[in-house]
């Protein structure tokens, strides 16, 4: 499967609130090594976040992306693909 054909959802440890018009990503959870973790997003990762829900393939969030931004499609989605792949490193989505 491609990646724009797979479908994210945020996992729902992580909760995401906008302080000063940042959005900040803080788990829920605390072991040791994640008490001090929080993640600050641009405007481009607010809005990309905001668009996954569980149902929209990565594909229709590049897309609208895309119209927001009228920037290239391939640009916005080599982005977008890298900036996926960090979520699931740092384990905010899967």
């Amino acid at each position: 499967m491609k990646q724009s054909e797979k479908v994210y959802r945020k996992n729902k440890d992580i909760v995401s609130r906008e302080i000063d018009n940042e959005l900040i990503l803080m788990p829920i959870y605390k072991t040791n090594k994640e008490i001090n973790e929080m993640y600050t997003l641009n405007e481009s990762a607010a809005k990309t976040w905001n668009l996954i829900d569980g149902k929209r393939i990565l594909g229709r969030i590049i897309d609208e992306l895309h119209k927001f931004y009228g920037i290239q499609r391939e640009r916005i989605e080599a982005d977008i693909i890298e900036f996926v792949k960090d979520l699931k490193k740092i384990k905010v989505i899967d």
